[in-house]
């Protein structure tokens, strides 16, 4: 059973403004805002009307005077109302403002109710009928206006509705008494519909909520990482122009660096993709940690690559060591769950205004400091310079002149020897590309196949090089062999690979004297394609070397699953290899698993009597390189082949 206590305590809840719901608040004072003045030109309009048809009847103070004070605290309620319209009030503001409409509007009704009753005796039956009109306005007008605030809609109904229907019925007056019912079945219904009409705004109002809350949580999830809980690719862009545009009008210093991990691709391809995905939720959190967000801004981009924008970035010294601390970060071994896996990362960097004027630009020249970095220092941090721009430009010309270019014409193909060491005796060449273009001269493979590759034409000139050495080939002695390149993208699709297959089985040359060389990068792409592609060169019978090999980070399990049947180590480890002891454990070990593998092994770019001399002491058996003989044309070989003498090796 309710008790007194309940029951008066829920009716204070129901009279008093409700501060539990912020958002509710502030569209209550906004509704009201545009309700208020209306209300108050209501009531001082009615007012005054109600004064001039009691003006010489009543007295002045009761009839003027007491109007012109209504109307002046409706003005001043009027003209606060007006200045803060556009004012953005806290929370308790706003319910202070809410209590304060709650209490004047018990004031304005209990006014609105005892001034025209206290002018009713002076009036004749005209002037009585406009007391009852006058306050029916007030009543109706009233609630209509705080219609969005129940309990003052509520305070209005009691103080004037209430006092309206016991005066009016008490005077005996059959018409009145019909007035005093039709205006109390006019505020029930009256205080139903404001009760029905808030109810139904409480409603919207937490709609709206919910559907800004799921917008907003829309917005977070479109723009965050769901994996690494990173901001994503998307989030990237948008904070990128912002702090762009924001260095751009403070006049500060803007860099971008981009992340890609090395290695990060054998750990998928071995342990599968669940425990790729926790090493990348464990790189975010590494990365995360480093600075503090509001001096470097991190984020995923997707795959195995990373980004971070720093503002009012220090000098180009200073970004780059800041990379190469990323990069060594990084380096740390990370303890998962299936196995403890270490991999690196390699870090480009650009900065504004030097080097990029616009986020796009800043973007690109990341990315092709990166590309650079990858090439030249793996697992550290490169800055974009004006050197990159200049080879920028070149790139861009040979890119234009590789358009044009008539492949048959401009490309030509040279041979180096592949030379037993054991006998003296070559064994067979490997085809190398050429390029004179009629704009811009002699270009180096160096230059114009890493320029193909990133413009996604190099498998159109793949094909009628292959032809050409092809061609040559089939004129040579049986027992020499030819090693051709292929390039990752023209392994990536079937199709790339059918193409190679008809160009090989319509030459006329034994496939089974073919060896087709790759490098580990190959295996970055979709290795499970390459490793199809593979197989069906091998069963057409050629050779399967992989290039540069030991540069790369392909990992021993997926070099064992593949049907390699040559490895070829990279010259960088055999330059002056006699002095390096580094160099000679490298080589050493890579020959030991190359004959582990039972696998053929050519070691290039041997240019000394000192650096052979240490290559067979290790147990090298064949080699390439301008110590035996630079690259020669194709008419060349024949002579090459006649003039061919054992060279005098040392012990």
């Amino acid at each position: 059973m309710m008790t007194i206590a309940k029951f008066w305590g829920r009716v204070r809840r129901f009279m008093s403004v409700n501060t539990d719901n912020p958002e509710q608040l502030r569209a209550q004072l906004s509704a009201l805002s545009r309700l208020i003045p209306l209300l108050y030109f209501i009531l001082v309009a009615n007012a005054w009307v109600l004064a001039a048809t009691f003006f010489g009847k009543a007295p002045n103070w009761l009839s003027v005077y007491v109007a012109l004070a209504f109307s002046t605290v409706c003005a001043i309620r009027l003209v606060t109302w007006w200045r803060r319209r556009d004012m953005t009030l806290t929370n308790e503001q706003t319910a202070q403002e809410l209590r304060r409409t709650n209490k004047l509007a018990g004031v304005l009704g209990v006014v609105s109710s005892a001034w025209p009753m206290a002018l009713f005796p002076y009036g004749d039956a005209y002037a009585q009928a406009h007391v009852a009109l006058s306050m029916t306005i007030a009543i109706l007008g009233s609630m209509l206006c705080l219609i969005h605030l129940r309990s003052a809609a509520v305070i209005v109904a009691v103080t004037v509705g209430l006092p309206f229907v016991i005066f009016f019925a008490s005077t005996g007056i059959s018409t009145f008494l019909g007035a005093a019912i039709n205006v109390m079945l006019l505020t029930v219904a009256t205080v139903i519909i404001v009760l029905i009409q808030y109810r139904d705004f409480t409603r919207m109002i937490g709609g709206q909520k919910r559907a800004e809350q799921l917008s907003n949580e829309n917005l977070r999830l479109a723009n965050l990482d769901s994996l690494t809980d990173l901001p994503n690719r998307r989030a990237f862009f948008t904070h990128l122009g912002c702090a762009l545009q924001k260095a751009q009008s403070e006049g500060s210093r803007l860099a971008l660096g981009i992340i890609d991990l090395d290695g990060f691709k054998p750990v998928n391809d071995l342990y599968g993709h669940a425990t790729g995905d926790r090493l990348l939720v464990e790189v975010a959190a590494r990365l995360s940690s480093i600075y503090p967000s509001d001096a470097l801004f991190m984020f995923r981009l997707g795959g195995d690559e990373f980004a971070y924008v720093v503002a009012n970035a220090p000098d180009d010294r200073s970004l780059v060591a800041q990379g190469d601390e990323i990069s060594a970060i990084l380096r740390v071994p990370f303890v998962l769950p299936e196995a403890t896996v270490q991999i690196s990362g390699s870090v480009g960097i650009a900065a504004y205004p030097e080097m990029a004027t616009t986020a796009q630009q800043l973007f690109e020249r990341a990315d092709y400091a990166l590309y650079h970095c990858k090439d030249a220092k793996r697992g550290g941090a490169v800055l974009f310079s004006a050197e990159h721009e200049a080879q920028i430009n070149i790139d861009a010309r040979i890119e234009q002149a590789f358009k044009c270019a008539d492949f048959e014409q401009e490309f030509s193909i040279v041979f180096q020897p592949i030379v037993d060491i054991s006998s003296q005796t070559t064994t067979g060449f490997e085809a190398l590309a050429r390029w004179t273009s009629p704009t811009l001269g002699k270009v180096s493979p160096g230059q114009f196949i890493p320029v193909a590759e990133r413009a996604g034409i190099i498998s159109a000139l793949t094909r009628p090089l292959l032809k050409k050495a092809l061609a040559t080939a089939s004129d040579w002695p049986a027992n020499l062999r030819l090693s051709f390149n292929l390039s990752a993208f023209d392994l990536n699709s079937s199709e790339g690979t059918l193409a190679i297959v008809s160009i090989i089985e319509g030459s006329g040359f034994d496939a089974r004297r073919l060896d087709l060389e790759i490098t580990e990068t190959a295996f970055t792409h979709d290795f499970t394609q390459v490793h199809r592609s593979i197989d069906m060169l091998r069963l057409l019978g050629c050779g399967i070397s992989l290039d540069d090999f030991g540069t790369g980070y392909s990992s021993l399990s997926r070099l064992h699953a593949l049907p390699l049947t040559k490895i070829k180590i990279d010259r960088s480890f055999v330059t002056d290899l006699h002095k390096n002891s580094n160099s000679l454990k490298i080589v050493k070990s890579l020959l030991a698993l190359s004959r582990d593998m039972e696998l053929d092994c050519v070691i290039e770019g041997v240019e000394t009597l000192e650096e052979l001399t240490a290559l067979r002491r290790l147990g090298g058996v064949m080699v390439q390189g301008y110590f035996y003989s630079p690259p020669i044309n194709a008419e060349q070989i024949i002579t090459y082949l006649n003039e061919e003498r054992p060279t005098a090796i040392g012990a």
